[in-house]
């Protein structure tokens, strides 16, 4: 007899995110359209598509940041969106979110060891020295000097920067992350550094993320699946290395192809098989069916 898959860390079902337009008479704007994923314990999964395909709102809503238009979010099993503001905040522990910019998202007026203990202090964690020793190993699993907890952002370098705000996501332990573009503002020779610390963080504390991306190198690496995100509907989902040999849907493959190859006759190659390839009776954005164990593409619309 096999035994039944575990439950998922998170369970997102039917999400959507609506925004009114501003004015009488402009109705309103589908941003994020019934869209449905998990992501297990200690996995990471990442979240793609072209600029205003809905990747951050997904994250934002999946932290209840605001609360999803409809739809169900279940972390550990609790329906999140049925949480009222206490609730919310008993729940916020398990979940944290690193932004894409670490200019912006430091509070220049707080030290960085203030900013990295408020969560502690706002959850009533510890007591103050119990805070401090908190923070100074905080800094070092983020490979930061715990002395820099008395200096101020405008000191520290992007990368320390979001050094710094990774310490702040992780000073609850967390279930889940949320890292939203989380190296697009960095130099290109930062951005690896901090893949690794994410890398690294994710063995140590058995962390799962949720990785929002537009640089497909990144998320080859990082991201144990792939979904891939158009027009606020997921149209392709499978594990990451199956989506990158294997796509689908048409629209995965024409993300794929804008990452050249070094060897030109593999890229001719690729756009030939690819261009050859029968959709199959997919590539719409209908709903999603399993073509392969774990691959998900969306069905062509009648």
């Amino acid at each position: 007899m096999s035994q039944s898959q575990p439950a998922p860390l998170l369970a997102v079902r039917g999400l959507s995110r609506i925004y009114a337009a501003r004015g009488l008479g402009r109705g309103s704007t589908t941003i994020v359209d019934d869209v449905s994923f998990d992501v297990a314990e200690n996995e990471t999964l990442g979240l793609v598509g072209e600029s205003g395909s809905g990747k951050s709102t997904i994250g934002r809503a999946v932290l209840m940041l605001p609360k999803p238009s409809a739809g169900t979010v279940r972390l550990d099993g609790e329906d999140l969106t049925r949480l009222g503001s206490s609730g919310l905040r008993a729940a916020r522990r398990k979940m944290q979110i690193v932004f894409q910019d670490p200019y912006a998202a430091l509070n220049p007026r707080m030290s960085v060891g203030a900013f990295i203990a408020e969560p502690l202090e706002v959850h009533g964690v510890g007591s103050r020295a119990e805070r401090a020793e908190t923070v100074a190993d905080l800094l070092r699993k983020v490979g930061l000097d715990p002395a820099a907890a008395r200096r101020y952002p405008h000191q520290f370098s992007g990368g320390q920067r979001q050094r710094i705000a990774i310490a702040r996501a992780i000073a609850l332990r967390p279930r889940l992350v949320v890292a939203d573009e989380p190296i697009s503002a960095l130099d290109v020779s930062i951005q690896a550094q901090i893949v690794n610390l994410l890398m690294d963080l994710q063995d140590e504390l058995k962390l799962s993320y949720i990785f929002i991306s537009h640089d497909l190198r990144v998320v080859r690496r990082i991201c144990h699946r792939v979904a891939v995100l158009s027009a606020g509907r997921i149209v392709e989902l499978a594990p990451t290395e199956r989506l990158f040999v294997d796509p689908r849907h048409p629209y995965t493959r024409r993300l794929l192809a804008a990452i050249p190859l070094l060897d030109p006759a593999a890229e001719r190659e690729r756009a030939a098989r690819w261009r050859d390839e029968a959709p199959d009776g997919h590539g719409g954005r209908g709903p999603l069916v399993e073509v392969a164990p774990g691959h998900f593409v969306a069905r062509a619309e009648p």
